[in-house]
């Protein structure tokens, strides 16, 4: 809070704890409220009690929350959470690759080597553990199984992401704005890049798509340039698409 002070006018309400306004923007009544997420991860408390350390990102939000009333992880402080980890804590990282897309897992290795993010691999539904970080690579199929891929799969108000796969095999992926109603439908070679986690567990990052070529262009955007600010990516060849879709209905 005392960072936040620092640089912009603050309001707060509840005896100081949480954020009424930044600079003058502030929430509604109709469900309009403002959000921080500390190294990519929703914080569970109020600013006044929580703790800055080195090298963290804090990033405030103000978004509709109708749809969703927790975030619990966004992709747009990467390389966050993998450099500074969480709450203080750097994690070690896993990687789980699926099959048939071989070349997309390299390319994730790769720019996690260049952050300087030492990986281990593993096979795909192996879990990591409380204490880590698990980056998943595979079609959507194949991912289907797993304990975060089912809440994405409820949408929004179950995994906080404002997209999910549907059809057969999981060939088509919906995209939804912030009130959670579908404005786009991609089919062939769409990919996804969002991160997703359970009640106090660790992030688990998803890079998946409809199918091999969809997890190739995700893969693809792996990059800080790609994902910054945004809760989720979307692509479909070289189209990018920040999910929740903003000034849609």
């Amino acid at each position: 809070m005392r960072m936040l002070e620092r640089h912009f006018r603050v309001t707060t309400r509840y005896g100081g704890g949480f954020v009424e306004s930044i600079d003058g923007l502030s929430g509604t009544a109709n469900h309009l409220d403002w959000f921080y997420y500390v190294n990519g991860v929703e914080a569970p408390k109020g600013a006044a009690v929580t703790p800055v350390h080195r090298g963290d990102r804090i990033w405030w939000d103000l978004h509709d929350w109708s749809a969703a009333q927790d975030t619990p992880a966004v992709v747009g402080s990467f390389p966050e959470p993998f450099v500074h980890g969480v709450g203080g804590k750097r994690l070690p990282t896993a990687l789980e690759c699926g099959s048939g897309v071989s070349a997309a897992c390299q390319r994730v290795s790769s720019e996690m080597t260049a952050i300087g993010v030492p990986i281990a691999s593993q096979l795909l539904g192996t879990g990591s553990g409380s204490d880590s970080l698990t980056v998943a690579v595979a079609p959507w199929a194949q991912l289907r199984g797993e304990i975060v891929a089912d809440l994405l799969a409820r949408g929004p108000a179950a995994s906080g992401v404002y997209a999910r796969f549907t059809g057969p095999g999981g060939n088509r992926l919906q995209l939804l704005n912030p009130t959670g109603q579908v404005v786009m439908t991609l089919g062939r070679g769409a990919g996804l890049i969002a991160a997703v986690a359970q009640g106090s567990s660790e992030p688990t990052w998803l890079i998946t798509g409809t199918d091999p070529a969809g997890v190739a262009a995700a893969a693809r955007a792996f990059t800080a340039a790609a994902l910054d600010d945004h809760f989720a990516l979307a692509v479909q060849g070289t189209r990018q698409l920040p999910v929740p879709l903003e000034g849609l209905r």
